[in-house]
């Protein structure tokens, strides 16, 4: 049987389909390229980027397109290879608890308390530079657990925070690699630290949009377990943003032992609204360097249909002048259609990147 790998991407690392998948893949392919064209695509195929014109609109995303995509084949797939799990964890070191102990100091370097537990900055003896999470034991089982580190040991993508490792005795921990510049919330907010500026705050938005595309679009199973928020948004020391705290939920690590899992299409779109309302949001945060309260009365003004006569009014003040004003219009307009409430189709993540890879 021939190995299959997607074309033009050579970050993805997820296991091969079945040999009916691949059979199956170019029909999939073309009744989702006719609804939208945009979701199946080389890198030669990529349709030039819109644009920075007033009244854009994006092409919308198809609902079907979405379950064939997310739902019926990566579900397909991974009842094909649910065995995928068994056996050693590729690419993840296992660590002793006295490794652990001995990075971090005797758990004295902390850097600060997440939702799922301490983190501690470590450096192990080989050189190695981490963020060492300690799980709260209580949360999981330990079949659980183990899942969640094979799947977690498997998302390789320059966007996302990787798993280096974990331990696991009377204490679990998750060893991550360190981001030396720490998380995007500081940059914004902390007034000690420098500003970023522009451009960066453009590629960081890309950066993101990548990430996402990635865990919704190339994982077997999709992954929707993440929090986009500027908190989980990390810098690595060359500004690179990487997402954090990517997870399972429990519905999710059940399903790898069911070989006929389903996602229904309420579960897809519930999902991907959430996750595209917390873009949009991060998008207005990254342009006015505010965190939006529980009125949310930035994602409020962004729906106004006059926001563009006061988004001038709305950029953060660090920036000062250093920002195109069509690409802020653009971005805002992305935000817009990102946090929109109601029913009917919705922007698709690859949409979004290729939107913003044009403003790079």
């Amino acid at each position: 049987m021939p190995i299959w790998t997607p074309p033009k991407f050579p970050f993805l690392l997820s296991p091969p389909p079945s040999s009916l998948s691949l059979l199956l893949f170019p029909l999939l392919r073309s009744l989702s390229a006719k609804s939208n064209p945009l979701l199946f695509f080389s890198a030669d195929e990529v349709p030039a980027p819109p644009p920075q014109a007033q009244g854009f609109t994006p092409p919308l995303a198809s609902p079907l397109s979405c379950r064939l995509l997310m739902g019926w084949e990566g579900c397909w797939l991974l009842g094909d290879n649910a065995s995928f799990l068994s056996g050693p964890i590729p690419f993840v070191k296992k660590f002793s608890s006295k490794e652990i102990k001995k990075a971090t100091d005797g758990y004295s370097m902390i850097l600060g308390n997440g939702r799922h537990g301490t983190i501690y900055k470590a450096r192990f003896h080989d050189g190695l530079v981490a963020s060492v999470r300690k799980i709260q034991f209580m949360q999981q089982g330990k079949n659980a657990f183990y899942r969640k580190v094979q799947l977690l040991g498997r998302l390789h993508h320059r966007h996302l925070v990787r798993l280096q490792g974990f331990s696991e005795g009377n204490d679990r921990f998750l060893v991550f690699d360190h981001m030396e510049n720490g998380s995007l919330k500081e940059y914004l907010h902390d007034p000690l630290r420098t500003p970023l500026n522009w451009r960066t705050r453009l590629q960081i938005a890309v950066d993101v949009a990548a990430a996402l595309e990635y865990l919704h679009y190339f994982c077997d199973p999709p992954v929707y377990n993440v929090s986009i928020n500027s908190n989980n948004v990390l810098l690595d020391e060359n500004f690179v943003a990487k997402l954090s705290d990517v997870g399972f939920l429990d519905s999710d690590l059940n399903q790898i032992d069911e070989p006929n899992c389903t996602f229904s299409e309420e579960h897809i779109d519930q999902r991907s609204k959430e996750l595209l309302f917390q873009f949009g949001v991060l998008i207005l945060e990254l342009i006015t360097g505010q965190s939006l309260g529980g009125d949310d009365e930035l994602v409020q003004w962004v729906q106004e249909s006059g926001f563009v006569y006061s988004m001038h009014k709305m950029v953060d003040a660090d920036l000062g002048d250093s920002y195109d004003s069509k690409e802020l219009k653009s971005l805002l307009v992305l935000a817009r259609l990102c946090t929109k409430t109601g029913d009917g189709p919705l922007i698709s993540i690859p949409q979004i990147l290729r939107y913003l890879q044009g403003k790079g």
